[in-house]
């Protein structure tokens, strides 16, 4: 490819999952762009596995707290507590953690620019050109690149204009309050909160399709629910929760909403030069709705993919991004949908899951599952009795043991 351009690479999105291939690319060796727009934080719980943090090198001190266990709770307000053993759910701030990887892009070489995209076209000789503003009245800028890479979330404009089908996302609505943790233990067991404890309600009446959670942030704490229902009034159930919880006079921090997509696309580029990744590709697991980790894997494989794509000039070098994170997470993605897909479609059926959860074998398999991200191999008679179990669970055929 003889053109010039003005960048390599533009990354579209400073999210974990942009500024990950944006810090990549630089650190390959390639000019890179990212675009960003400024002040968005992400409603999101901001949970993270210990292995988030070996894999992609980052610092402890990003962790604003541990969670050392989950506790679920079922329609019937019965409570199953399930403890991490040895490892732990790092959780992080967004707004902390998003910048600190923008940052990291921008000191490994990446040119950081906060605007917003609005149009991503081909050009002569395979070359992208991209719009962008920098703010509503502002005219639009016109860059170039060899490749752009979408990671702007789960309404991509990127997905949207370029990646076929990549308009229709199967997205469940999330909203959460970050809220001010009071100061002395009263306070806090007044409203049944613990620091180091991730609150999981799967009730109907706060989601008829997901879930509802209180997650721990150190000095503040995360309260929130998703629906796909897009009639479901999530700020008002939000409010109800508080009631219901205790968590009402705990002061109001900040309030945010977003889409949150449960079901990667099936196809992450164009064939040509634009490929997408995290929200905008659909990877958040269905069930949990766990992103971060996701996401910053699909920003790695896509600039690695890129990176072959700009050293051979071949388009099918893009493809690798999604075969390489389906390979490694798809049946994970399969699973979790299947158990989104029955647990949680009806009370009785939640309620018979939180009993489920109780079982040991259920714990720890989910825990290294979550620790390690990937399924559980060495012990198969453990899946064996889980399967019996649940087989039980699904026909009714015995009480389950709390």
């Amino acid at each position: 490819m003889s053109a010039q351009t003005d960048y390599d690479v533009i990354v579209v999105g400073g999210g974990p999952s942009g500024a990950t291939a944006a810090h990549d690319l630089t650190m390959q060796g390639h000019k890179v762009m990212l675009l960003d727009k400024a002040g968005r934080i992400k409603p999101c719980g901001g949970a993270v596995p210990p292995r988030l943090l070996k894999d992609f090198d980052i610092p402890q001190s990003l962790l604003v707290a541990h969670a050392n266990s989950a506790r679920i709770i079922a329609p019937s307000n019965n409570k199953v507590s399930m403890p991490c053993g040895d490892g732990y759910v790092g959780m992080v701030d967004r707004d902390q953690f998003d910048e600190w990887l923008r940052t990291r892009a921008a000191d490994a070489g990446a040119t950081r620019v906060t605007g917003t995209c609005e149009t991503v076209q081909d050009g002569e000789g395979g070359v992208a050109t991209l719009t962008y503003r920098t703010d509503r009245s502002a005219e639009p800028v016109t860059v170039t690149a060899r490749c752009v890479i979408g990671a702007d979330g789960a309404r991509s404009r990127v997905a949207r204009q370029c990646i076929p089908d990549g308009e229709n996302v199967k997205c469940v609505f999330a909203y959460h309050e970050i809220v001010k943790v009071p100061e002395g233990a009263a306070a806090q067991q007044a409203a049944d909160y613990e620091p180091d404890r991730c609150d999981v309600y799967y009730q109907g009446h706060l989601s008829p399709d997901f879930y509802a959670w209180v997650f721990p942030h150190g000095k503040t704490a995360s309260i929130g629910l998703g629906s796909a229902n897009k009639g479901f009034p999530l700020r008002e159930t939000t409010r109800i929760m508080r009631e219901e919880t205790g968590f009402s006079d705990w002061e109001t921090v900040r309030k945010e909403g977003a889409p949150i997509p449960l079901k990667p696309l099936k196809r992450w580029d164009n064939g040509r030069n634009v490929l997408v990744a995290g929200d905008a590709a659909g990877v958040v697991a269905p069930s949990s709705g766990e992103g971060i980790y996701y996401a910053m894997c699909a920003g790695r494989l896509s600039a690695n993919a890129v990176d072959e794509f700009l050293a051979t000039g071949n388009p099918k070098a893009l493809k690798g991004a999604r075969k390489a994170f389906m390979k490694a997470h798809g049946r994970v993605f399969w699973i979790l949908g299947i158990m989104q897909y029955f647990w949680y479609s009806s009370d009785k059926r939640r309620e018979s899951f939180v009993k489920m959860c109780a079982d040991p074998d259920v714990q720890r398999l989910t825990w290294e599952a979550y620790m390690n991200k990937e399924l559980v191999k060495r012990d198969p008679m453990a899946h064996v009795r889980i399967f019996l179990k649940d087989t039980a669970h699904l026909l009714g055929l015995k009480p389950a043991k709390a």
